[in-house]
C-alpha cells in the first residue's frame, strides 16, 4: 500500500509540474527586446581652404541638413529609403524603423546601406562634396556602439562625417 501512495503522490506531482509548465509557456516573455538599427553621422560645411580634400579642419556643423539613408537588398532592389534631418549640432541620429533584412548576411546594414547628404539649409554652403564618399554614398561602419534599455537595444552604425562646400570659394583655393 505504501508503494501505491508513492505512485499516486508522484503522479500528482507530475501533473502539477506539467500544468505549471503549460501555464508558464502561455505567459508572454517580458525579456523580449526591440532591436533597432540606427545610423549616425555629422554634416559639416567644409572650409574653402580645404576644398577638394577630405579635410574638415575649420569646418562648421550644419543644423537642419537633410541626409538620406538608402539600403539595397542583395538583389539590388531598394529595400529602405528615408531622408532624415540633423539636429542643431549637425548630428544625425537616424533609427531605421521598418528596416528588414531578407538575407541576414547579404542584406546586413554594413553591406547594404549608405548615407548621402541631400540638402543644406545654408545658401552659402550648399554644394555637395565628396568627403567620405558622400557623392556616391558613405558606407557604414560598426564602431561597437550600442544603447541598452530594459526593452530596447539600438545597434548604431556610423557613416562618418559628410560635408557640403561653399559655392563662393575663390580660384586661389583650388
Amino acid at each position: 500500500m505504501a508503494g501505491m501512495h508513492f505512485s499516486i503522490l508522484s503522479l500528482l506531482l507530475l501533473l502539477v509540474a506539467f500544468s505549471y509548465t503549460e501555464a508558464s509557456a502561455d505567459v508572454p516573455k517580458t525579456t523580449d527586446k526591440k532591436i533597432e538599427v540606427v545610423v549616425e553621422a555629422t554634416v559639416y560645411c567644409q572650409s574653402c581652404d580645404h576644398f577638394g580634400t577630405w579635410s574638415l579642419i575649420g569646418a562648421k556643423p550644419i543644423p537642419s541638413a537633410k541626409v538620406s539613408v538608402t539600403c539595397k537588398s542583395h538583389n539590388g532592389h531598394v529595400s529602405y529609403y528615408k531622408v532624415f534631418e540633423t539636429d542643431k549640432n549637425g548630428y544625425l541620429y537616424a533609427p531605421l524603423e521598418g528596416f528588414k533584412m531578407q538575407h541576414y548576411i547579404l542584406d546586413h546594414p554594413l553591406h547594404s546601406c549608405y548615407v548621402k547628404p541631400v540638402w543644406s539649409p545654408l545658401e552659402s554652403c550648399s554644394l555637395l562634396s565628396n568627403v567620405n564618399y558622400g557623392l556616391n554614398g558613405a558606407p557604414l561602419r560598426y564602431e561597437n556602439k550600442k544603447l541598452h534599455g530594459s526593452k530596447y537595444e539600438a545597434v548604431i552604425y556610423a557613416a562618418g562625417p559628410l560635408a557640403f562646400r561653399p559655392s563662393e570659394c575663390s580660384q586661389t583655393h583650388l
